[in-house]
């Protein structure tokens, strides 16, 4: 049966132009009928051309231009506020999406089924592919410990094995109903919430509801689901209806670790209770230490900072400005031609086949015969590990035992002139080895000095202090 429902779909974007437009195309393939669908793209002042892209290419959709990038909540809140001001009767439900996914031919329409074929679902949200595997679950909806206020991701990294290999574009046009092809997987399920990367909510409760809270970016959507399913309605995730983006681990955390780690207390504050906020304001000194060690000062102080600014009811965009900034792989080749480079020290953890950076480490060996390049191979429990990925480099075997293998590292202090740390797995006691230490990831590196001790215990005082 074919829905009646016309819908206002909201975009919010900023500096994301390629990606907009790949969102814009997948929507103009989906199989929901175009004329019951209305545009609204949110533009967060963008710089990078957008908005005269999107004007050229683009001729049915509505663009609402912010003077100032106000982030995902006052987009989106941009946007809520435009459909409360529509007659109630203009549109059924609204589609919030994310800038940068693409979306299945069929994700509308599951949607919309779920809606219409059951009243007491307020909130019907896609499962979420990663873009960069597309044949792995990036979430499929999720839920909250409200004790300390983590997410669980329902079913979050799970493979579809006969989709391995295959370009997202291959299946966007397909067939797909994954409570086929997965075990114990219903075609929706009610989850805690869904991401706003894809959420269809019925338009008389979302008036109900009313707009976000003013977190800047992060745990928004979390804080409204919740705040509707408090309200007596269910919350579900589809399992025919996806979309893809890319995924979190390609994504390297800095300045949003302050927007994640204030804006969790003030949903736990509204929707849990004052021990689940100590525990996680607890968690969050945890974390600050750690980057102290790490060597990341910065973003310990980040830290700190965002439970200040929640016990001081501090909310909204933050002047965020870091010392340290990432760099372009490529750029890895100046620092490895500094003569006084001499000694590198590299992980096996540093998945340097997933960048160039392989290429720029044997390139640098080969012009510089002095350079030595050690390699630490993974202990004989990591199952999958690269054994080796430089040709020509010193291996460096570690202990089994856990305890051994710290101390091993420690007789290594002041050996080396440079090492290297994975952003997605970084070795603690590494980052106190040599003076200079190189995070990397998929994308870039940032290069730092190793940690100061002095100033990791002058700051204890203060995390105790804190922690009582």
């Amino acid at each position: 049966m074919k829905s009646t429902a016309n819908i206002l779909i909201i975009i919010v974007t900023w500096n994301k132009k390629d990606y907009v437009i790949d969102l814009l195309n997948s929507l103009s393939s989906m199989t929901f009928p175009r004329k019951q669908l209305d545009i609204l793209v949110i533009d967060n002042a963008s710089d990078d051309g957008t908005v005269a892209a999107l004007e050229a290419q683009f001729k049915d959709i509505q663009i609402i231009r912010n003077s100032e990038n106000i982030g995902g909540t006052g987009g989106f809140n941009t946007g809520l506020a435009w459909a409360f001001e529509q007659d109630d009767s203009r549109y059924d439900y609204l589609w919030l999406l994310d800038n940068d996914v693409v979306v299945h031919k069929n994700a509308l329409s599951e949607l919309v089924a779920v809606l219409d074929e059951n009243p007491d679902v307020a909130i019907a949200g896609s499962t979420m592919m990663q873009l960069d595997y597309p044949w792995r679950i990036n979430e499929m909806g999720a839920f909250v410990d409200k004790g300390c206020g983590r997410l669980i991701f329902n079913r979050h990294l799970e493979d579809i094995d006969s989709w391995q290999g295959t370009p997202v574009n291959d299946l966007l046009n397909r067939d797909i109903d994954l409570s086929q092809q997965l075990s114990d997987c219903q075609p929706s399920m009610d989850v805690d919430y869904v991401a706003a990367a894809s959420l269809l909510i019925r338009a008389p409760v979302a008036r109900q509801a009313g707009l976000w809270m003013d977190f800047f970016i992060h745990f928004d959507d979390v804080e409204w689901c919740l705040r509707i399913a408090n309200a007596g309605h269910r919350i579900v995730v589809s399992a025919k209806s996806l979309i893809w983006h890319l995924s979190a681990v390609a994504k390297v955390p800095s300045w949003i670790l302050y927007y994640d780690n204030r804006n969790i207390h003030y949903l736990l504050e509204k929707h849990s209770d004052k021990g689940a906020v100590k525990n996680s304001l607890r968690w969050t000194l945890k974390k600050a230490l750690y980057y102290n060690l790490l060597g990341k000062h910065d973003l310990a102080a980040l830290h700190v900072q965002a439970i200040e600014d929640y016990q001081q009811g501090i909310t909204g965009k933050k002047d965020i400005r870091l010392p340290y900034k990432s760099e372009a792989i490529a750029n890895i080749s100046a620092i490895l031609a500094n003569p006084t480079i001499k000694k590198v020290l590299i992980p096996w953890t540093v998945k340097l086949q997933s960048s160039n950076a392989q290429t720029i480490i044997v390139k640098a060996m080969k012009q510089r015969p002095e350079l030595q390049v050690f390699y630490i191979t993974p202990p004989p429990f990591i199952e999958k590990a690269l054994v080796c990925q430089i040709p020509g480099a010193i291996p460096l075997a570690v202990p089994k035992s856990s305890l051994l293998r710290y101390l091993h590292y420690f007789k290594l202090r002041n050996q080396f002139d440079l090492v290297f740390q994975s952003d997605y797995q970084p070795i603690l006691p590494l980052s106190w080895l040599a003076d200079k230490i190189l995070f990397i990831n998929n994308e870039n590196y940032c290069l730092r000095p190793k940690p100061d001790l002095r100033k990791t215990m002058k700051g204890l005082p203060d995390l105790i202090r804190k922690w009582n």
